[in-house]
């Protein structure tokens, strides 16, 4: 009889643990809209093409903000009427704040755009890595008109898992230097 007893407590013991299931690899998956781009309207020295998606406010200065309320991010855009005699300085301030990031940056890529029958020149900077701006870019006539842009988030940097979104905003600001045209 101890011996049934024993094996009866052997055998539901035995069969009380869970069976492991193994679970397929999970990624998380952002989905953002295909982009549709239209000219912003903006009485502004300068005109550009812009995501329906996000949300642009121009301010009296022509300073424009780009939001994306969804990935709460933001671009904004600085508009300076120059000359050539202040060019100079201006390109290397604008140079100097998309390096700034380097302490915290990976790496800042840079790439230039040329557009003669538009009249317009600049750089566009990637900035990859925990910095606080992830993408930067100047552009000028080189004679009167100076924009400078810059995305931030709206929320601590984690630039892997950001990226996502990172790319699809650098996407839309290459659209914005692309399609930018000077009203003189």
């Amino acid at each position: 009889m101890r011996f049934l007893i024993i094996f009866l407590l052997l055998i539901t013991c035995a069969s009380c643990e869970d069976d492991v299931v193994v679970k397929p690899h999970a990624a998380l998956r952002l989905r953002f809209p295909t982009p549709v781009y239209s000219e912003v309207k903006m009485d502004c020295p300068f005109v550009f093409k812009q995501n329906e998606y996000a949300q642009v406010s121009v301010n009296k200065n022509c300073g424009v903000k780009v939001d994306y309320p969804n990935m709460k991010a933001t671009v904004f855009l600085t508009y300076i009427e120059t000359d050539r005699t202040k060019m100079d300085a201006q390109l290397i301030e604008a140079e100097r704040l998309a390096l700034n990031h380097q302490p915290k940056a990976i790496n800042i890529p840079q790439s230039q755009y040329v557009n003669p029958d538009k009249k317009t020149y600049g750089t566009f900077y990637e900035i990859n890595g925990n910095a606080a701006s992830h993408g930067q870019f100047h552009l000028t006539d080189s004679i009167k008109h100076f924009v400078t842009a810059a995305l931030y988030f709206d929320t601590k940097p984690h630039f892997d898992s950001l990226l996502p979104a990172i790319e699809y905003v650098r996407n839309d600001m290459r659209m914005m230097m692309e399609t930018m045209e000077w009203r003189n």
